[in-house]
């Protein structure tokens, strides 16, 4: 049986394919950036769902700008290997997913911090294809998916990602997932269309419901 090659070098064999997020789902973003941010004077404030406005001078309390939380961003990215560590139970559950399907990972950061992060995923036994990139991510899904006549899950932990998937690829089971329980009771509420995970263990049980229909 061929392969199908797809995006660059990933390849799709004849069975399910589940894309993941990756901040907040596969890894812990937050509270490792909260550290982070700790390391440099700052915190992070759970008011709203957002960065800017909630990063704030330890001292002052005077919020970044968001020129000042994108630097912050952006060096967080590029030391991410330092700081962040995979979320409760992901590794045992893709791999065993990975035994009935294919897994590709699909994250909203930098290409450019790429590099950095597909050796952290290896050093964490997360070997799974990984797509960096800023576009809209239904798309993207659209064309790995390729409307094949097999079953397709889409896991993020952003509202809109999930409607952009939901638009391009309805045929595609969504799940809501986030490591964070502060930050995830202030996000934006998803479709009824989606499933709502507590956490990777309810993930896994929805996705087999899935593949048996």
């Amino acid at each position: 049986m061929s392969d199908t090659i797809l995006e660059g070098d990933i390849r799709l064999g004849d069975r399910p394919l589940v894309v993941s997020d990756i901040d907040e789902v596969v890894l812990e973003f937050l509270s490792p950036f909260q550290a982070y941010l700790e390391s440099c004077d700052h915190v992070l404030l759970p008011r709203s769902f957002r960065l800017t406005g909630n990063v704030v001078h330890r001292e002052t309390q005077e919020a970044a700008s968001e020129a000042a939380v994108n630097e912050l961003l952006e060096t967080f990215y590029a030391t991410q290997d330092r700081w962040q560590t995979p979320t409760l139970g992901v590794v045992e559950t893709l791999r065993g997913l990975s035994r009935h399907a294919d897994i590709v990972f699909l994250t909203a950061m930098p290409p450019r911090h790429a590099t950095v992060r597909r050796a952290l995923l290896d050093r964490l036994g997360l070997p799974y294809p990984l797509l960096a990139s800023e576009d809209p991510k239904g798309p993207i899904v659209q064309r790995l998916h390729a409307g094949r006549a097999l079953p397709v899950v889409f896991i993020d932990d952003i509202a809109r990602n999930l409607e952009s998937v939901q638009a391009h690829a309805p045929s595609c089971l969504l799940i809501n997932l986030m490591a964070n329980k502060e930050f995830r009771a202030l996000a934006p509420a998803p479709a009824d269309c989606v499933h709502i995970a507590a956490d990777w263990t309810d993930a896994a049980n929805a996705i087999h419901a899935h593949f048996q229909r």
